[in-house]
């Protein structure tokens, strides 16, 4: 490659190297359109097989701008957004973090959950007592109690339907109070997210209409 001054002194390629780069710059703007065709046909395809531009998928990244201001409740403003209202959206907490559950059926008034809704029920998603313990109250739970209820706070963080609005503010919990009992378990032995207890098999007696539990 030959090297040349321009008439102002600086120092430059020849008519080769431009060439090269121009070509080079062509070859780009050329996978970039190919890029945008297969999207769009993709899009198109999707559109035309499924009816859905993107192929029927609704997870939580293409809804990111459609979330609302994060917010801070009190105890008593999330027992207001429990589906009574009908004008207000549905909300559960679990462990701090408040989610928006509206298009779940069973968390209206009448569905097997939705006694879960409108408070912070946190140590009945780790231990099933669905009646009694709903509560954020978590001290005396085992291991496996605890990872049933970071089971739960993952499967609402990434759901389709579900997103997250904001945090509830506890007060603080007593230290000397006495820690709440467990309800019954058909199997002792069983644990984890889904511990099958009589308080849960008495809400969801017809199993067809949610699956979650």
């Amino acid at each position: 490659q030959e090297i040349y001054r321009d008439s102002d002194g600086t120092r430059g390629l020849d008519d080769g190297q431009s060439q090269e780069d121009a070509t080079e710059r062509k070859g780009f703007v050329k996978a970039l359109k190919l890029i945008l065709y297969l999207i769009i046909f993709g899009a198109l395809e999707g559109k035309f097989l499924t009816g859905s531009y993107l192929w029927e998928y609704e997870g939580k990244w293409i809804r990111l701008r459609t979330y609302p201001p994060q917010r801070l409740f009190t105890e008593s403003e999330l027992a207001r957004y429990d589906g009574t209202d009908p004008d207000k959206p549905v909300y559960l907490a679990i462990d701090g973090d408040v989610y928006d559950v509206t298009k779940g059926k069973a968390y209206q008034p009448g569905g097997p959950y939705h006694i879960l809704t409108g408070v912070d029920a946190a140590r009945a998603f780790g231990t099933g007592c669905f009646k009694t313990h709903r509560t954020h109250d978590l001290r005396g739970l085992s291991d496996v109690e605890m990872k049933g209820i970071n089971h739960w706070k993952n499967f609402y963080e990434n759901h389709k339907n579900y997103f997250q609005v904001g945090k509830v503010s506890h007060p603080p919990i007593d230290p000397s109070s006495p820690i709440i009992e467990g309800c019954d378990t058909k199997n002792k032995k069983q644990s984890g997210a889904k511990k099958d207890t009589a308080e849960r098999r008495e809400l969801v007696q017809d199993k067809d209409i949610h699956q979650e539990f």
